[in-house]
């Protein structure tokens, strides 16, 4: 009888051990503000790390390559853009880390309009250190963009739609 109370008492012990480990773990995969974590991550705010995002999770992967993902919002779509002049590089997946644009720190005209003919973003932007424009749209949409910088301009398309490119490398000014 004593034995089988202490094997009951390990058990409950054990099954509060895991479910502690099962909070904690999930905790990690739900940070409080995962724009905020983009945004640290675009600035260089950062050591031994690498961050990357795709239509639907942020991944940071630290020196000894441990992973961790993050999912994005459900109703917003992280998209960066590197207009440039004269030199770029092929990408989809937008390294927060990684990817360099041509033109750092430099002002630009950002004029956005989705398909329904709203006015989304109409105002002065600098590119971050990287050369590159973060921005948060709506998912599941279509937008017209056109960027102006020191009398070039350029007009795209880009979507919002899951598996959709997150880095846009494609805008050359003229």
């Amino acid at each position: 009888m004593k034995r089988s109370i202490v094997v009951i008492m390990w058990i409950m012990l054990l099954s509060l051990a895991m479910v502690g480990c099962d909070d904690k773990a999930s905790k990690e995969k739900e940070p409080r503000d995962i724009k905020e974590m983009v945004e640290r991550y675009s600035a260089g705010d950062f050591e031994d790390l690498s961050a990357s995002i795709t239509s639907q999770e942020l991944i940071v992967t630290n020196g000894n390559k441990n992973q961790a993902t993050y999912e994005l919002p459900n109703d917003e779509f992280f998209v960066s853009i590197a207009p440039f002049i004269q030199n770029t590089h092929p990408c989809e997946n937008h390294s927060l880390t990684g990817c360099q644009g041509e033109l750092k720190e430099e002002e630009f005209e950002v004029h956005i309009m989705d398909e329904d003919g709203n006015v989304i973003i109409n105002e002065r932007m600098t590119s971050l250190e990287n050369g590159f424009l973060d921005l948060w749209l709506k998912r599941d949409k279509t937008y017209e963009v056109k960027i102006e910088h020191n009398g070039k301009m350029v007009e795209s398309k880009i979507t919002t739609f899951d598996g959709d490119n997150t880095c846009i490398t494609t805008m050359q000014l003229i």
